[in-house]
């Protein structure tokens, strides 16, 4: 949870976001940017957003239905890294990253569960939809997980052939709405708007303590100016007088 803050935090422009709640917050950045994307896949597919797993509050952040299969979609957002892939390995300015074995791990989960739910085999194919990096360099994909850029994604599961017909499809997408499904008291997310508030708190205070900070650099030059200006007044004045 984001703790409140006070008035005079807010008039400062002091994030809402502490240690703890900026990764999450990071991470629902990501989502919601990889929703909005998987959003314009048009008609034939169905993207269900935060899928609770279970009773431990674990989730899938997207699960994606349509023609050309079903997937699970894993976002990261790496604001700013440059991120490496090569067959097993996925590294994230140097450092490695558990990624694709927990992508791997969650597609492998989803299909036994949607599987049972729905009365018949379902295989599903994991994504790691990389957000906000600087650099995607992919020497090899990896055998069981696709690591693609956000921004590429959409494209890239537009040109998948048909795996599915209509009749699977909307099967297969209602068996992923139920939270018997999952295991779950819950059930998966249509939309991710009530992330909208804390996000723009958090554009607000950036641009608060923007503006104080030109102010300090700023105020100088205007006691300067205005020191510069009355030292040419003064005797002017008294010049006149």
């Amino acid at each position: 949870m984001v703790p409140g803050r006070s008035r005079v935090a807010r008039l400062f422009g002091i994030s809402p976001l502490g240690p703890e709640s900026r990764p999450w917050y990071l991470g629902a950045l990501g989502e919601r940017e990889v929703a909005r994307l998987l959003d314009q896949l048009g008609a034939d597919w169905h993207a269900i957003h935060s899928v609770p797993v279970g009773t431990s509050g674990s989730d899938i952040d997207h699960v994606l239905v349509g023609p050309g299969g079903v997937y699970t979609v894993n976002s990261k957002f790496h604001d700013g890294a440059r991120v490496w892939v090569a067959g097993r390995s996925l590294l994230v300015n140097g450092q490695r990253k558990d990624h694709l074995r927990n992508a791997a791990f969650e597609a492998r989960r989803a299909s036994k569960l949607i599987t049972r739910a729905a009365g018949s085999p379902v295989h599903v194919s994991a994504i790691i939809a990389i957000v906000g990096a600087r650099s995607l360099t992919i020497r090899a994909q990896p055998a069981e997980v696709a690591v693609l850029s956000s921004v590429r994604m959409v494209r890239w599961l537009k040109q998948r052939p048909a795996v599915l017909n209509e009749e699977e499809v909307r099967h297969i997408a209602g068996t992923v709405m139920r939270s018997s499904t999952w295991g779950s008291q819950s059930a998966p997310d249509a939309d991710l708007s009530a992330f909208a508030t804390l996000r723009d708190a958090v554009v607000a205070a950036k641009r608060r303590r923007v503006l104080w900070a030109v102010g300090v650099v700023l105020s100088p030059f205007v006691v300067m100016t205005v020191t510069f200006i009355g030292s040419v007044l003064v005797p002017m004045g008294a010049h006149l007088n």
